[in-house]
C-alpha cells in the first residue's frame, strides 16, 4: 500500500488498534443505551407503533378491505380485528417495555454503529475497496430498514390475521398475549430486514466474482422454489394471496440482485 492510500493511523500498533475499537463500541454502547432510555420514556409513542397492527383500522387492512369496493363487491368490515391483547405474568409488561425500548434504540443507533465501525476499517483498505465498503454499508442499512418496513405493513399484518382468525375447533378460542405477539412481531421484523440484504450479498459476491448474472439467471427457476418456501415458513398460511404478497417483494428483490451483480461481459 502506498503512502498516499494510507491514513493517518496506519501505524498504529496492535494495541492501539484495540483501544480505538474499544473506543468505538463504548461510543456505539452508549448510543444504544441513550436511544433506549428515549424509547422507554416516551412509552406511549413507543407502544402505538408496536400495536398499531392489531387494530382494525391500520393502514393495510383498510387498503384490503378497499378492495372489494375496487371489484364491485360488498366489502368486510375489519372490525373483528381488533385485538384485545392479555398478560399472564406480574413483570411482563414492564420486562416487554424494557426489550421493545432496547430494540428501539439498537434500531435508532444503528446508523451510528455503521458509521465507527466503517471508520475503524476504512484506515486498512484501498480507495477502491473504502468505496465499496461505503456503499455496502449504506446499501445494507437501507435495505434493511425497508425489509422492516415490509415486514411491518405487509407481513405481519397478514400473519397476523390468518393466525388471530385460525382454530383447530370452535371449543377453542385465541387469546393473544402481549410476549406473544411483540415477540412475532420482532422476529418477522428481523427475517424480512436479513431477507432484504439479499442484493447488498449478492453484489459483493459479483464484485468478489464468485456469482454472475448468467449464474442467477440460469437458476432463477430454482430461487423461485425457494422463494415460495421462504415465504410459506414466515407467513405460515394456506391463503394465497398472502403467500403471494410475501413472496413477491422477495422475488423482486432476487430481480434487483440480478441488476447489480457484475456479469461475464461487464
Amino acid at each position: 500500500m502506498s503512502n498516499s492510500q494510507k491514513t493517518d493511523n496506519q501505524d498504529f500498533s496492535f494495541w492501539e488498534h484495540l483501544d480505538i475499537l474499544r473506543s468505538y463500541l463504548i461510543k456505539i454502547a452508549i448510543a444504544v443505551c441513550l436511544f433506549s432510555v428515549l424509547g422507554f420514556v416516551f412509552k406511549d409513542l413507543l407502544f402505538s407503533v408496536i400495536l398499531a397492527p392489531k387494530d382494525g383500522d391500520f393502514i393495510t387492512y383498510r387498503f384490503i378491505d378497499r378492495i372489494p369496493r375496487w371489484l364491485g363487491a360488498s366489502p368486510e368490515g375489519a372490525a373483528d380485528n381488533d385485538v384485545l391483547l392479555i398478560n399472564t405474568e406480574l413483570s411482563r409488561q414492564f420486562m416487554t417495555h424494557v426489550k421493545l425500548s432496547f430494540y428501539a434504540g439498537l434500531l435508532l443507533a444503528l446508523p451510528i454503529a455503521i458509521y465507527l465501525i466503517f471508520k475503524f476499517v476504512s484506515p486498512g483498505l484501498y480507495p477502491s475497496e473504502r468505496k465499496n465498503t461505503t456503499w455496502a454499508m449504506v446499501g445494507g442499512y437501507f435495505m434493511f430498514m425497508i425489509g422492516v418496513a415490509v415486514s411491518y405493513f405487509i407481513v405481519f399484518p397478514f400473519a397476523f390475521r390468518f393466525l388471530l382468525n385460525y382454530q383447530v375447533s370452535d371449543e377453542v378460542h385465541n387469546f393473544i398475549s402481549l410476549q406473544s405477539y411483540t415477540a412475532t412481531l420482532m422476529s418477522l421484523s428481523a427475517v424480512m430486514g436479513i431477507l432484504f440484504e439479499l442484493p447488498v450479498l449478492c453484489w459483493l459476491l459479483g464484485r468478489l466474482g464468485v456469482i454472475t448474472k448468467e449464474f442467477m439467471r440460469k437458476y432463477r427457476r430454482h430461487a423461485i422454489v425457494v422463494i415460495l418456501v421462504l415465504a410459506a415458513i414466515i407467513t405460515p398460511t394456506g391463503d394465497p394471496f398472502t403467500l403471494l404478497i410475501t413472496s413477491l417483494p422477495i422475488y423482486l428483490l432476487y430481480e434487483l440482485s440480478i441488476f447489480v451483480v457484475k456479469g461475464k461481459k461487464d
